[in-house]
């Protein structure tokens, strides 16, 4: 171990959730498949801090996703080893990039401690991350609104398309249900294998929605059109994921109803992030969103849930020396 390593503490990294906020083309016939949008948000999070150490270590939550990543990213002979405490921890399986987030956050923190600099992608694939989708990882490197153009034919993670901030004043109310889990894993893996064919027709849809109406509503600060866009997103995507959810849309039929009720008093763009259970509302201000929380707060209480409202963060994650 050299003096530097010696003389550094530790590395704190604060890694931002993810909403999945829908696929662009699930067929794939013209070369790349999935293709995702996504935004950063500015909670929940994971914090993590790591520190040099005589063997791996695990404290924390999540201490068994830790010792897996720490195997992985120090399976090499020579290397160092590490002992990382997880502080924070997105919920998971909830929707919100957890896995992903807690991967990149330790791989990123062994990079400096190293004195390396490791771009995302390179962490993401020494965790196995990024399969699918580049939200997670464009996420925590940049932050904002992001779209990615889908799996080629060659095996890294999706390219970033298009990122752009999303606006300051502009709030999302994430719609909590802990008693209920996404999938993930190789029954997420099983799940998509067992997916009808996806119409050509409908990803020819989402991708005209998502270049003539998501897009220029966000541009042009339209809430309205920005929503409406999504929504209709979500509700294709959502039933074509349904046969997989129990014939639904959603993964818990009781963020769904909550969801729907929050469109009723004025929210907009609502659906599912990836698996669930999280479900999503964009509304146009925070005076807006707090409204709607204390409106629907007492009855998501009565059916076990939780709301958090959030924002989206226009920064990707924070690293630094402790």
């Amino acid at each position: 171990m050299t003096r530097d390593r010696v003389m550094t503490s530790g590395i704190r990294v604060t890694a931002p959730a993810r909403l999945h906020l829908g696929f662009l083309d699930l067929n794939g016939s013209i070369g790349r498949r999935y293709g995702s949008v996504g935004l950063s948000v500015d909670q929940p999070s994971t914090i993590v801090e790591v520190q040099a150490n005589a063997t791996n270590s695990a404290a924390g939550l999540e201490s068994q996703r830790v010792e897996k990543l720490l195997a992985a990213f120090t399976d090499k002979a020579g290397r160092d080893r590490y002992a990382v405490r997880v502080l924070k921890a997105i919920t998971p399986h909830a929707g919100l990039g957890s896995g992903t987030q807690l991967a990149l956050a330790i791989g990123a923190a062994i990079a400096r401690l190293e004195h390396r600099e490791l771009a995302a992608a390179e962490v993401a694939i020494g965790g196995e991350r990024g399969a699918r989708s580049g939200i997670g990882l464009a996420a925590f490197t940049n932050g904002g609104f992001i779209i990615d153009g889908g799996r080629g034919a060659n095996q890294r993670p999706p390219p970033v398309t298009l990122r752009t901030d999303f606006p300051d004043d502009w709030r999302v109310l994430l719609i909590l249900d802990t008693n209920r889990a996404g999938v993930s894993g190789e029954a997420e893996t099983t799940a998509f294998a067992g997916l009808p064919e996806f119409p050509n027709a409908m990803a020819a849809h989402i991708c005209h929605l998502v270049l003539m109406k998501l897009m220029p509503g966000l541009a042009e600060r339209d809430i309205a059109q920005f929503g409406a866009a999504l929504t209709e997103i979500q509700q294709i995507v959502g039933w074509h994921f349904a046969g997989k959810q129990g014939g639904s849309p959603w993964t818990s039929p009781a963020v769904g109803r909550l969801a729907q009720k929050m469109q009723l008093l004025g929210a907009t763009g609502i659906g599912q992030s990836s698996w669930g259970p999280t479900g999503f509302a964009f509304s146009p201000s925070h005076e807006a969103a707090q409204r709607l929380y204390h409106s629907l707060v007492e009855e998501a209480k009565g059916d076990e849930l939780d709301i958090l409202v959030a924002k989206g963060r226009n920064s990707g994650a924070l690293i630094e020396t402790v």
